[in-house]
């Protein structure tokens, strides 16, 4: 991965929206929600008065709003500070 996030923030690769309910019921793209959960796919160092407690490879969950989007080599990603994380699954 060529992105670095600096400081205390992380780069998130978004878990894939559900395409279905549990009854099997297809759902559209316009009703899709926005996945609240993700991989971590690199941490920055952190700052002198926060540690990073997040590393590569953990699945998080975070919040409705967090982070700002991006989208490198195909693929969309979210990069936020580790305390918009809200647990490690």
């Amino acid at each position: 991965m060529s992105i670095k996030p600096l400081a205390d923030r992380v780069l998130i690769k978004p878990a894939a929206a559900e395409e279905k309910t549990a009854s099997g019921i297809i759902i559209p793209d316009s009703a899709k929600e926005k996945p609240l959960k993700g991989e971590v796919i690199a941490v920055g160092n952190g700052t002198k008065d926060e540690e990073m407690v997040l590393q590569v490879g953990n699945t998080v969950l975070y919040g409705k709003y967090a982070g700002t989007e991006l989208e490198f080599d195909g693929d969309k990603y979210l990069i936020m500070r580790q305390s918009d994380v809200l647990a490690i699954l």
